[in-house]
């Protein structure tokens, strides 16, 4: 049994704590403040928190960096510190504080889409394949050496949530199940190759938009890696949408118009045409793209 610190925020995080409990110490939980929610603003605890508070564990919610490290400290010793999708870069001080170091569970294959947001920009790119690295943690962006991996494909329509759901499984399975072996020296960490690096920039609002001269595979790819949140957008008759669901069809639709066919709402990009199969106008709630279209007064418009 390891004592363990655990650094983690969201969903994503929850299954490889969860993983972590039943076996090990887990000492100290570190998670991002309450933050507020929706239209009243009420604070809302991140999942990682909710979790460790039903396992009966510490948490802290340090508000800065600099906080980190004297917070793990005084809660310590530790073994080693595991990550997962935390929110903030671990400086040398907090590093120094564990017996082994941090364990990073990151959602892709590095040194493929190093930073913020591997899961979204593996599925921009059109990635047919991603996975998951366990990796010890370094002063770099993402560059620390590796301890295993573990492949998967992508499915066809899967978006971001979803695949990053089945990325957090497998995370947590890789990590408990090497942990132990780590930790007693049997597993040594390999440096990562610098070919074929390249960096998942965090998701800024100019990522939204989904550009009508831009082909239909990346119109659709960018629906699925911005869902269920924050969501391509797409503009319609002079209004922007959100788009929450997209797919493509084998119509022909001209580029930069919408069209209603056999109730359905299809829009026309470079290269084909996709369904909009559930999109939300502005101040309404989401709904699907045949209820869009059938409010409509007419057959057809424009995007963009």
């Amino acid at each position: 049994m390891a004592r363990v610190v655990f650094l983690g925020t969201p969903d994503a995080a929850v299954p490889t704590l969860d993983a972590l409990v039943p076996d090990h110490d887990v000492g100290l939980v570190v998670t991002q403040p309450d933050r507020p929610k929706g239209r009243s603003a009420t604070l809302e605890a991140p999942p990682v928190k909710q979790a460790a508070e039903r396992h009966g564990l510490t948490v802290a919610q340090p508000a800065v960096t600099r906080e980190i490290a004297p917070t793990i400290e005084q809660a310590g010793p530790f073994d080693v510190g595991v990550v997962v999708a935390y929110g903030r870069i671990l400086r040398p001080d907090v590093l120094a504080l564990t017996d082994h170091g941090y364990l990073n569970v990151h959602f892709s294959l590095l040194p493929r889409w190093r930073g913020a947001a591997p899961v979204a920009r593996a599925l921009m790119a059109g990635d047919e394949m991603t996975g998951v690295t366990i990796m010890k943690l370094d002063e770099g962006l993402d560059t620390g050496p590796i301890l295993t991996a573990q492949a998967i494909d992508i499915p066809d329509e899967s978006n971001a949530g979803e695949l990053t759901a089945r990325l957090a499984g497998v995370g947590a399975r890789l990590l408990t199940d090497i942990l132990l072996r780590y930790l007693i020296g049997d597993l040594e960490p390999i440096p990562q190759t610098d070919d074929g690096v390249t960096y998942a920039d965090k998701i800024e609002k100019e990522d939204r938009p989904i550009d009508p001269r831009s082909d239909a595979v990346a119109a659709v790819s960018k629906v699925r890696a911005l869902a269920p949140a924050p969501t391509a957008t797409l503009v319609l008759d002079g209004e922007t949408h959100k788009i929450h669901q997209a797919r493509l069809i084998g119509e022909e639709v001209d580029p930069g118009t919408w069209i209603r066919i056999g109730g359905r709402a299809v829009a026309g990009f470079p290269g084909g045409a996709v369904e909009l199969v559930t999109l939300q106008p502005p101040g309404k709630r989401p709904q699907s793209g045949s209820d869009w279209v059938n409010g409509r007064h007419t057959d057809r418009g424009v995007i963009g």
